[in-house]
């Protein structure tokens, strides 16, 4: 078993500039879904903004990013990433997940998503917000 780390930036209707940005300057493929894609609007001027979306390259480099829908508070610096842990076994991302919240807040519960067969959100008791998912290949 293994997870990863990944910084996952949060941004309001700049995150494919973002991953464009990141993948002129290290390379790598860019990956992106929309709020459209995942049948996920809330708001039709954001259909177009990016759910999920990351560059990852050969060499190692790996960001994520997404836009913070509007019906969310968010501003620039407040809030400006997660740390996203990935992994393939339901029961170890299970088991991170009961250490992590202990003492947290929890953001969104841990359960299967229509993205993943697991998903959850909690901010720690420092403040820093954690994204754990069990990750699946994207079918475009």
């Amino acid at each position: 078993m293994s997870i990863t780390t990944v910084t996952h930036l949060n941004l309001r209707g700049e995150a494919r500039a973002a991953l464009e940005h990141y993948r002129a300057v290290f390379g790598g493929e860019l990956v992106a879904v929309t709020y459209a894609d995942a049948q996920a609007i809330s708001d039709p001027a954001e259909a177009d903004w990016v759910m999920w979306g990351q560059v990852a390259s050969a060499e190692g480099f790996h960001v994520m990013a997404y836009d913070v829908p509007s019906s969310r508070s968010w501003s620039r610096g407040e809030d400006p990433f997660f740390v996203s842990v990935r992994g393939q076994d339901v029961e170890e991302i299970t088991r991170y997940w009961e250490r992590l919240s202990d003492g947290a807040d929890v953001l969104v519960p841990l359960a299967p998503a229509a993205w993943a067969p697991l998903y959850g959100m909690v901010r720690d008791r420092f403040g820093v917000n954690w994204v754990l998912d069990v990750a699946v290949e994207y079918a475009g």
